[in-house]
């Protein structure tokens, strides 16, 4: 199955996962959680960027793949711990894919003036 998620790639989330992500994982399942992660970001910040994504730079576009990689990410993480080396290891992972991806809100909503093709 083809990647169909619009912000980020597999390989985006899954380098953020972790070398430890659970493999049952699909690309099906990827998938499914990119809408849902493109849906959340795009009521979050007030503008459905699934839309207008072709047309904004490459800055703006990397900021909506950060926040989308690092947001499937979590989902993949959180659905199967026990690969990781600790549970611990897996929650500071978590820790961190949350602060960067509420950070790449709080740029969006405070920037969106600004975002341009």
């Amino acid at each position: 199955m083809a990647h169909t998620g619009i912000f980020c790639s597999s390989d985006e989330i899954l380098v953020k996962a972790g070398e430890n992500y659970d493999t049952s994982i699909t690309e099906a399942r990827i998938n499914a959680l990119c809408l849902q992660a493109e849906s959340y970001i795009n009521v979050l910040t007030g503008t459905n960027w699934s839309d207008s994504y072709a047309g904004l730079n490459a800055d703006w576009k990397g900021i909506l793949s950060e926040a989308e990689s690092n947001l499937v990410a979590m989902y993949i993480i959180s659905f199967n711990m026990s690969g990781y080396a600790s549970l611990e290891m897996a929650s500071t992972m978590l820790d961190v894919l949350w602060a960067r991806f509420d950070a790449c809100i709080s740029i969006i909503n405070k920037n969106r003036d600004k975002i341009t093709a």
